[in-house]
């Protein structure tokens, strides 16, 4: 949540509601005062020395004496305790990273799994990645295993229920990472995800409306509305992606055709480029930016084409969820300050009402693996 904004609870506030308030006041500012957390949540001081004392008994937090002031007494200062940790799965369809994050959302360890020559084979290659992770981080304390996943899950997550873009099979991931690693794992889509962490770690105030858009081998969004995920019947809202955009248009995954994702994702800027420049192969998305960014003409256009039709879907989604905001994900972030404008100009094209705050994310690198220490966190009992 974002520094600058006070955050106001009231002493009629359950219990849980409260400590969850100054944990998140803790983790956005660092390190912070008893009185400060008092200044900033209106909570009573005697009510914040009773969830403070909740949180560093159960090792949520730390405290120390920070440095001298000029005057008066030195303060101690509250801070999360980043030895306490969450194993971070970020699945693709071609590569699975896996990563160890603390509790602040920073990074710690990460290293790619590839595909295996089978689905079992895959998972038991991840399973093996994640057990060498934690081992290698062995000074830490593992509060759970988060998955970011590039389809819908039932909530078991016992089998995939939409994913037209994966080439294996996930299914009994979760119950298979449980009993390997004795964690709790948390299974979520990648847009979901990615909207949870932007009210964790993001500039979101979770007080507002967002979408996310994870633009990828396909497009996802994940859509917070009214202070929670909204997931619809089947788990299944918020497949943007998957609507019609262009008549008798390409095949989709999904099966039908001119899908949004067959115009504005990575897969689609491949195909672009691959029909401008087909003696020129580019082996990745990155590539392409690269290219893009370097002045090629051709990635250009095709770069250009793609943030118009990422435009064109937002305006869609401003016109059907009127949110606050809308937060891009992925690689296309990269090159966000050159392309962005052209999907800003087809978001307010036509506008029928409120013309959502369209931004990228903070530190794209790692936004996916971030998501899941939101995920985790979310189920945690703090």
């Amino acid at each position: 949540m974002g520094d600058h904004r006070r955050q106001i609870a009231s002493n009629r506030t359950p219990r849980q509601i409260n400590r969850n308030l100054i944990y998140n006041l803790i983790r956005s500012k660092g390190a912070v005062s008893r009185a400060d957390l008092a200044r900033l949540s209106g909570l009573q001081r005697s009510t914040i020395s009773l969830i403070v004392e909740e949180l560093i008994a159960g090792r949520w937090v730390l405290e120390g004496e920070s440095a001298s002031l000029p005057r008066g007494r030195r303060p101690t200062h509250l801070q999360l305790n980043t030895q306490r940790a969450v194993v971070a799965l970020d699945i693709h369809p071609s590569q699975t990273t896996v990563a160890v994050a603390d509790l602040s959302g920073r990074i710690v360890a990460q290293r790619v799994v590839k595909l295996g020559r089978s689905s079992g084979e895959t998972v038991k290659g991840i399973i093996a990645a994640v057990r060498a992770m934690m081992e290698s981080n062995s000074d830490r304390t593992f509060d759970g295993v988060g998955i970011s996943l590039p389809g819908r899950a039932d909530m078991q997550m016992q089998r995939t229920i939409f994913a037209p873009n994966m080439t294996w099979s996930v299914d009994g991931i979760r119950s298979q990472l449980e009993q390997a690693t004795g964690l709790r794992v948390v299974v979520e889509n990648v847009a979901n995800a990615c909207a949870l962490s932007e009210v964790w770690f993001g500039e979101s105030d979770g007080q507002h409306d967002l979408v996310v858009v994870n633009v990828s081998e396909g497009i996802g969004t994940g859509i917070f509305a009214n202070g929670r995920l909204m997931r619809g019947e089947d788990g299944m809202a918020g497949e943007f992606g998957h609507i019609e955009v262009e008549q008798r248009g390409q095949l989709c995954g999904c099966g039908g055709r001119g899908c949004w994702e067959t115009v504005a994702s990575n897969r689609a800027a491949l195909r672009y480029f691959h029909s401008l420049a087909p003696k020129k192969p580019i082996p990745s998305f990155d590539g392409l930016l690269r290219l893009a960014l370097d002045e090629d003409p051709k990635a250009t256009k095709v770069i250009e084409k793609m943030m118009r039709g990422l435009g064109g879907g937002m305006r869609m989604i401003a016109s059907a969820l009127a949110p606050k905001e809308i937060v891009v994900v992925g690689e296309i972030v990269g090159a966000w300050s050159r392309f962005g404008k052209l999907a800003q100009v087809e978001l307010e094209r036509r506008p029928l009402a409120h013309v959502p705050v369209l931004r990228p994310v903070r530190d794209s690198d790692t936004a996916r693996l971030r998501s899941a220490v939101a995920l985790v966190l979310t189920t945690e009992s703090i």
